[in-house]
């Protein structure tokens, strides 16, 4: 397998070389056939992912995995021509004869590593990026949604030849050996630890990453917010694709004396939400018996350490279910940091609420763990809100409502710190897989950098020395303004 991928590799690489970086033209014909495989196929991507996961019901796959990528792909589409352009560097010297310009250039090879929990949105958002870069590409997509991944699979080569796109499938020795091959840019979205292998992975053949991980994403009610408004939409935003989403609420800091209005408030939303659970195909299920343990473990630990737990499930239905992989939405109150459910990421259906006294308590609380994915606040546009997007870390930073930082088409996705590294969307994924090269051309009739070859003259000597002189006066008095 490790000799097919780097077959596969060497075949994309040297047909790059050959052909040299293409034109817009080409590279929007990418996108656009990218674009035509999902979206010929719309019945049969959603079906595999209703299968990979037990339950999930078309509408949910195609309000996530296809609704939400057709602005950012088309906003990359129609913007790829002027994103290749030249910038031209030192205009007044061209006159003398000193050109410079700084190229957007293909870096090559782009290996992208896919999730499970969006197996199809989160490979063809990266892959039109780097498309529109000029770049070909290798998708290795999750072998735990592999229905999803045999389906891609099967179709790319009715789309492309395999030395521009290329699906690879398998497990995790697959995994292993695609993140080592040495590609000119690997991308990858998955969990920290996962992410922690991949880049020593890459880092044998010092291949650059961009890493879209996941995070405790932390949700700050200020004061002053709505509160049965705020914990409507938090917890449907915990519920998308049964919670197991990176942008998904993960902890809610709420003002101390309006936690139990605000869990009365999110329990009878969750209750309106899912009448019914078992029968409900809009309710998605676990992914698999790991994670649907996992998430048991996180709730019976803390259950275990004195944290109240509350079960938000319909009248007459057993849950958590093992046959259907679905847990009932659950709220957990009166945590301890030493839990597990408050150091790991939750990714299910599973909503933490603590109280807190004052807002520099809440952000302490945030500044404390991991920088997230994204902060949530729920509040109004206040000296509070400010406060708290000047003193917190995080990718980036949403106000009343579910991932509203990823609703401009061009505005950049991304972690910082253990949430992730590098961003794309727009023009910042159009720059993670370009490089920019800066090329400048002299018609002077003397060397402008001579001067730093010996022999020194003395007139060199006086200027370096007068140039030395005048930035150590200029620094002096700068260093003195506060």
């Amino acid at each position: 397998m490790t000799t097919d991928l780097a077959n596969l590799l060497e075949k994309q690489r040297r047909s790059f070389a050959d052909d040299g970086p293409p034109s817009a033209a080409v590279r929007r014909n990418r996108i656009d056939r990218l674009m035509a495989m999902v979206l010929d196929n719309v019945d049969a991507f959603t079906e595999a992912m209703a299968h990979d996961f037990g339950t999930r019901s078309r509408e949910a796959s195609l309000a996530t995995e296809l609704i939400g990528i057709i602005p950012v792909v088309e906003h990359t589409r129609s913007h790829v021509r002027q994103w290749m352009r030249p910038r031209s560097l030192l205009r007044p010297a061209r006159l003398a004869g000193l050109r410079a310009q700084v190229q957007p250039t293909p870096l090559g090879v782009v290996g992208i590593i896919g999730p499970w929990n969006f197996p199809l949105q989160l490979v063809v958002v990266p892959a039109a990026a780097a498309f529109a870069a000029g770049n070909r590409v290798m998708i290795k997509m999750s072998e735990i949604t592999w229905r999803t991944a045999e389906l891609m699979q099967r179709l790319a080569p009715d789309y492309f030849d395999e030395a521009e796109l290329a699906v690879v499938t398998g497990g995790p020795e697959v995994a292993g050996a695609f993140a080592g091959l040495p590609f000119d840019h690997v991308f990858f979205t998955g969990s920290p630890p996962v992410g922690s292998l991949v880049q020593r992975a890459a880092a044998q053949n010092l291949v650059p990453v961009t890493l879209e991980l996941g995070g405790k994403n932390p949700v700050v009610v200020g004061p002053g917010a709505d509160i049965r408004r705020s914990a409507k939409r938090i917890a449907a935003g915990r519920m998308v694709n049964g919670g197991q989403a990176c942008v998904c609420p993960d902890h809610v800091l709420v003002p101390e004396g309006e936690v139990d209005a605000f869990v009365d408030a999110a329990r009878q939303a969750l209750q309106a939400m899912f009448p019914t659970i078992l029968a409900n195909d809009d309710y998605c299920s676990c992914v698999n018996d790991a994670n649907f343990d996992r998430v048991l473990g996180l709730i019976e630990d803390a259950r275990r350490r004195g944290a109240e737990v509350e079960t938000v499930a319909p009248a007459g239905e057993a849950l958590p279910d093992r046959i259907s992989r679905k847990i009932a939405p659950t709220i957990v109150r009166g945590v301890e940091p030493t839990m597990r459910i408050c150091e790991e990421e939750i990714f299910g259906p599973v909503l933490v609420v603590q109280g807190y006294t004052s807002l520099d308590e809440a952000i302490e609380t945030i500044n404390g763990r991991p920088a997230p994915l994204v902060a949530y606040w729920f509040g109004p546009d206040d000296k509070n809100f400010r406060d708290f997007v000047r003193r917190s870390r995080s990718g980036g930073v949403a106000r009343n409502d579910f991932a509203a930082h990823m609703i401009p088409p061009g505005a950049p996705f991304g972690g910082v710190g253990r949430s992730g590294m590098g961003a794309y969307h727009g023009k910042v994924g159009f720059d993670a897989f370009s490089h920019y090269r800066t090329v400048v051309g002299s018609d002077l009739p003397f060397s402008i950098t001579g001067s730093a070859a010996p022999p020194f003259r003395p007139a060199m000597r006086f200027y370096a020395e007068a140039m030395v002189r005048s930035a150590r006066n200029r620094a002096r008095r700068r260093s003195r303004r506060v």
